[in-house]
């Protein structure tokens, strides 16, 4: 063991029996544990954030099913690297074995799509399986032909009795930590600082181990802040700064401050943020905090989407800044996000409910026989094209799901309910 390995590495695990977290994946009953137990493994992509496990699960995968192992990053990698170790794979196993090589590609949303075609005929011809890992939503990200052929995987986030069992780990069983005399006294400072990165949470804990330049090693929350702090230590952008700058801006638009949006921004951008990231959150924002209060901002958020997706840096920043101040100077309403919420957890509580017979389609006889459509009322036919009907099932008829927001527009639809339905649902 390289003592020049930083410790993540180092305790890096071997075996699934090392493995911590993600249960519903690899634990008893996992979905992947009888795939990797049996050896059949399909082509998947991990979704999750940095540092959870995607890279040391691959690598388990194809030391536990006996396979040949692969690997690429796709910030370093063209498509020429692709066709090579696609080559290699072929003649290493291919169609006349079961145990056919496994190519892992680190941060496979950052191919191309002509990069993420190379892969598609390896993929379906089974000369590779592919295991691919992702920090972003491989919906957006991943071209559909690749998607359509792999199983996409989520790994969650660890939560804290994780990652103390990763830091009682590394006390008891690294070579080099083990021989220091560690009193571990608070862990909320480690743990907050990690923001649930194992990988960064080894690495600063290590950090901290060797700066006390001693074996008598105490560590509680303000030794924690007060080392870090000292040693100036940095956060790359797929980390904890991605994650809370990108929420910081968020708010900021929430909190209808320009300012503070665009500073976050030019920290994003000076940082080297993916434009899509940026313009996916903004697009996201538009609908879930401004809403109906102002409807433009979902066509602006979006075409600023399409825009810099085109464009690209530097002139994107330009966009990128139009949107964000926009946003941050609409009227802000929550009100479609909450009720899409009701409206879910009510789905939940209620189950399947049967459709009214009024408001079901009836595109063939027997469905018409059978009452499917029967006095429904074809609302332009009415005055003000409206006629007052039941659209819920009878177990939840009268329920309000959707309040108007207290803005210019939205309370013109209270207006608008409140002058159709009377009464009936209290706007």
């Amino acid at each position: 063991m390289n003592a020049n390995e930083p410790l993540a590495e180092r305790l890096r695990p071997k075996t699934l029996e090392d493995y911590v977290s993600q249960e519903h994946l690899v634990g008893k009953n996992g979905t992947l544990i009888q795939h990797i137990k049996q050896g059949l493994i399909p082509s998947m992509i991990f979704w999750g954030p940095p540092g959870i496990g995607k890279t040391t699960l691959a690598n388990i995968i194809a030391n536990q099913s006996g396979r040949p192992f692969y690997t690429l990053s796709a910030i370093s990698s063209g498509v020429k690297d692709v066709r090579e170790v696609i080559d290699k794979a072929k003649n290493s196993g291919g169609l006349f074995t079961t145990k056919n090589p496994i190519l892992f590609i680190d941060e496979i949303h950052r191919f191309s799509k002509s990069q993420q075609d190379s892969l598609l005929q390896a993929v379906e011809k089974g000369w590779v399986t592919l295991i691919g890992a992702t920090t972003e939503n491989p919906s957006f990200e991943v071209i559909s032909a690749l998607l359509s052929r792999c199983q996409v995987y989520i790994l969650n986030a660890f939560d804290k009795d994780d990652l103390e069992t990763l830091l009682k780990r590394a006390i008891s069983e690294d070579e080099y930590i083990s021989k220091k005399n560690i009193t571990l006294k608070e862990t909320k400072a480690l743990l907050r600082l990690s923001g649930g990165d194992a990988r960064k949470l080894l690495n600063i804990f290590e950090l901290i181990v060797n700066s006390f330049g001693t074996n008598d090693v105490v560590i509680t929350d303000d030794v924690v802040l007060q080392k870090v702090q000292n040693n100036a230590v940095r956060y790359d952008k797929t980390g904890e700064q991605h994650y809370d700058i990108i929420s910081a801006f968020i708010k900021s638009i929430r909190g209808s401050d320009p300012n503070g949006a665009v500073y976050w921004l030019a920290r994003m951008i000076e940082g080297g943020e993916d434009v899509k990231f940026i313009a996916r959150r903004m697009l996201i924002s538009a609908s879930e905090d401004i809403g109906n209060a102002n409807p433009t901002a979902l066509v602006i958020a979006n075409n600023t989407f399409q825009a810099v997706t085109t464009i690209g840096y530097p002139e994107s920043r330009i966009i990128l800044s139009q949107c964000a101040t926009y946003l941050a100077c609409s009227p802000k309403s929550n009100a479609a996000y909450m009720a899409i919420g009701k409206a879910q957890q009510l789905v939940k509580q209620t189950g399947d409910l049967s459709v009214p017979l009024e408001i079901r389609n009836a595109p063939t006889k027997l469905m018409k026989d059978l009452g499917y459509g029967d006095n429904y009322k074809y609302a332009h036919n009415y005055e003000n094209n409206f006629a007052n009907q039941e659209f819920l099932p009878d177990e939840i008829k009268n329920i309000k799901l959707y309040d108007p927001g207290n803005n210019a527009r939205e309370n013109a639809h209270r207006t608008f309910l409140k002058d159709r339905w009377k009464d009936k649902y209290g706007y």
